[in-house]
């Protein structure tokens, strides 16, 4: 049954990207807002899908330490829904992205036109460079910024890698630091297309404070966002561990 549930919820994924990106691709040609409504509204229509076809339920915990203003927010990266689910809670989300995608049909158009932050990864230093300097100005138009420190999706369990990107904005940029952690890996895996039933839980953590000294904080980022990441993998029913009685109560995702 998580087979074919999957199969069906991988169907409707392509193709109502196809259905928003192509029926709604005029908005390519209207102001920004426009396009970003498009994003923001196939985020929600995705995570409605996922639910009710795929079985998999996504909260969002902590949304009182969810940035609406210019932000840097540095989260776990596990699932490609990782890229798609915080457009549903973020007001303006921009995040950093292969710049070998921007091209593509629809997709990289809708990410050109809302004006993501595309890196070329093979250009080293001077991809660094190119970041910041994106970075710097999506951030002056109160835009949140999020970047996964590792750089791309990690299997669940995998040891973490952060790369120094993050300490490149955070310094730069000169701002708090907001981390989300999340289980996405569990039900969602970085690779395949079998989704398993249950709860993804995305939660914002409060934010590290501006300032901090780059190894001072890199410390305090890893500890904090490996720690809560790790504790909702522990209490994740999936993992066979229940869910301690204390646990921070959940906020529905948005519905379309």
């Amino acid at each position: 049954m998580t087979t074919i549930r999957s199969l069906l919820f991988v169907a409707w994924l392509y193709l109502s990207m196809a259905l928003f990106a192509v029926g709604l691709s005029p908005a390519l040609l209207m102001p920004y807002r426009q396009a970003m409504w498009v994003v923001r509204s196939w985020s929600k229509f995705c995570l409605f899908g996922l639910r009710w076809i795929a079985g998999v339920k996504v909260e969002f915990r902590g949304l009182e330490h969810r940035p609406t203003g210019a932000a840097l927010i540095a989260g776990k990266h596990q699932s490609m829904l990782d890229v798609i689910a915080p457009f549903a809670v973020l007001p303006d989300n921009c995040f950093i992205m292969k710049q070998e995608l921007a091209p593509l049909p629809f997709f990289g158009w809708f990410a050109t036109k809302t004006r993501m932050i595309a890196v070329d990864r093979s250009a080293h230093s001077r991809a660094l460079k190119d970041m910041v300097k994106q970075a710097r100005i999506r951030h002056a138009e109160g835009r949140q910024i999020l970047i996964f420190p590792e750089g791309t999706r990690a299997p669940v369990g995998a040891p973490a890698d952060y790369k120094p990107g993050i300490a490149a904005l955070y310094r730069d940029l000169d701002c708090p630091c907001t981390p989300m952690a999340t289980n996405s890996g569990v039900h969602w895996p970085a690779h395949g297309f079998r989704r398993y039933p249950g709860t993804i839980v995305y939660e914002f953590l409060p934010a590290i404070p501006a300032g901090l000294k780059r190894a001072e904080f890199m410390a305090v980022l890893e500890e904090r966002l490996e720690g809560a990441s790790n504790a909702l993998l522990a209490r994740d029913p999936i993992a066979g561990i229940p869910i301690p009685a204390h646990a921070p109560g959940p906020v529905p995702a948005p519905r379309p």
